[in-house]
């Protein structure tokens, strides 16, 4: 079990990396996008993005996560039992070529339906042509999802990690070589398409060279049913997650216009990136879960907690330091985005929400209680569909600006999903409320404090320099009020090495 928490810690390490240099590649990328587009034309490029992300989820229909799960507590039961590998991955090398034979004709229908739904809905050709290229890179993601899902499985997500930054060097690449020849809309999304396509034959390289495991579909009525019936409560979460996360673009564009859903892109895009965070923690401590559940629930319970602690000491900082920065960050993007300073500013006290609710949801999901989380992404998805439908029209009107809505929906529903899923977790593990709270309180002090730091420092330093001051300072504030111990910063290090601690 011990080699289980250094590869979580390991994992989280490598894929944190990576992410890391991901989000900054990416941001740097937005940003030239932005100062390069202006408010309307990004705002074609994104509603593009949003409307084609919406139903990629039809491709997958959340048959990935049930891919990763299996795959995990299959290799489990192998170190438990001293199963023969080869059985093993003939076990897998069954479930990917039936999700393969699924994917395929789902892949199809998909894009059908995008090009129906596109050409009756009143958008010029532009609009339409942003979408069906944005498709090819739908389609190809899905089927680098599932690759990757079964490399998450083997608790291997260092070549993940790696693909996910080069996809990012290769639209900053090819984006910015484009944009140096003045390309417009049509040649800075196909970079997408390009960057899609590495990531499709990289992931499918791996599974075959790596792992040995075929890429070829073939259909397997018992597994596909077995696959079916697990991925159900998978795909309506999944569907009403993609759906709550990107249909606010969408309805911005139809009842505000374009140039709203640019400005909304602005805040959107930051606090999205900082997922990054709990993304990469996620990514290796979901497989962990599954195992726990079925071996060490109290284990289980210990690694939930530590979870929650560590998202709620990166977070609040994050929030607070946003706030108080806001003004600095968005004039990056030039005087046309003034507007995104008030957007930011509301939705990054989301960040909290959003964080916390990755454990949670990867909590419940991994300990079989997938419909609990499907039943919650509904009823948040129902709240936002209904709060954004009265708040953008409300905010055009008499703020004109209907994008403030689409954020404060934001901040409600994801403090909705928080309070939903947390119900549930006293019914599943035991865990120390009373020590989370002492850490939360600890980190708002020291956060609060921070951001007086922060404020003041901004009209006299450059923005990194504060970023960087107000960091550490954070951190040394952390120490004295003694959320975490030199132990716990020597793991943090040991993490990156090689060697077994």
């Amino acid at each position: 079990m011990s080699f289980k928490i250094e590869n979580i810690a390991k994992n989280t390490s490598y894929f944190t990396l990576a992410l890391v240099g991901q989000k900054v590649i990416s941001f740097v990328y937005f940003t030239l996008l932005a100062r390069y587009l202006g408010p309307e034309n990004l705002g074609k490029y994104y509603f593009a993005i949003s409307f084609t992300t919406i139903f990629a989820i039809f491709i997958d229909l959340g048959i990935s996560n049930v891919l990763t799960r299996e795959v995990a507590k299959r290799e489990d039961s192998l170190l438990a039992n001293n199963y023969s590998s080869k059985n093993h991955r003939e076990l897998v090398q069954n479930i990917l070529s039936t999700v393969l034979s699924l994917k395929i004709p789902l892949a199809f229908l998909s894009f059908l339906v995008v090009f129906f739904l596109i050409n009756i809905m009143d958008y010029p050709d532009l609009n339409k042509h942003l979408v069906y290229i944005s498709s090819v890179s739908m389609i190809l993601d899905s089927f680098t999802l599932s690759f990757f899902a079964i490399l998450r499985g083997f608790h291997n997500l260092k070549f993940e990690s790696i693909a996910s930054f080069v996809f990012q060097l290769i639209v900053l690449g090819g984006g910015f070589a484009l944009m140096r020849q003045g390309a417009g809309l049509r040649c800075l999304m196909s970079v997408l398409v390009l960057a899609s396509s590495f990531n499709f034959l990289y992931s499918s390289f791996l599974v075959y060279k790596k792992f040995g495991i075929k890429i070829k579909p073939l259909f397997d009525y018992q597994a596909a049913r077995s696959l079916f019936l697990l991925s159900i409560p998978f795909a309506v979460f999944a569907i009403f997650q993609r759906i709550y996360t990107y249909f606010d673009s969408v309805l911005l564009s139809v009842l505000a216009g374009d140039k709203y859903v640019g400005l909304y892109q602005i805040a959107f895009k930051i606090v999205f990136a900082l997922q990054f965070l709990p993304m990469a923690f996620i990514a290796s401590l979901y497989p962990a879960f599954a195992a726990y559940w079925s071996h060490n629930r109290q284990q289980l319970a210990i690694t939930f907690e530590r979870a929650i602690n560590y998202l709620i000491i990166i977070s609040l900082p994050i929030i607070i330091g946003l706030i108080a920065l806001s003004d600095k960050i968005v004039i990056i993007f030039k005087q046309d985005f003034s507007q995104s300073i008030l957007l930011l500013r509301i939705s990054i006290l989301s960040l909290l929400f959003i964080f916390l609710n990755f454990p949670i949801g990867a909590l419940l999901n991994a300990c079989d209680k997938q419909h609990i989380n499907t039943r919650n992404m509904g009823i948040v998805l129902v709240f936002s569909v209904i709060l954004n439908l009265i708040l953008i029209p409300f905010c055009q009107d008499n703020f004109n600006n209907g994008a403030i809505g689409a954020s404060i929906t934001v901040v409600l529903s994801n403090f909705l999903m928080f309070v939903l899923g947390m119900y549930w977790v006293p019914r599943i593990i035991k865990y120390n409320v009373l020590k989370i709270l002492r850490v939360f309180i600890k980190s708002c002090l020291s956060a609060f404090i921070m951001g007086i730091l922060t404020f003041y420092l901004k009209e006299f330093l450059n923005i990194l320099i504060v970023i960087l001051i107000s960091g550490i300072f954070y951190f040394l504030l952390l120490f004295i009020f003694q959320v975490f111990k030199k132990e716990d910063i020597i793991s943090i290090i040991n993490s990156f090495s090689p060697k077994k601690i």
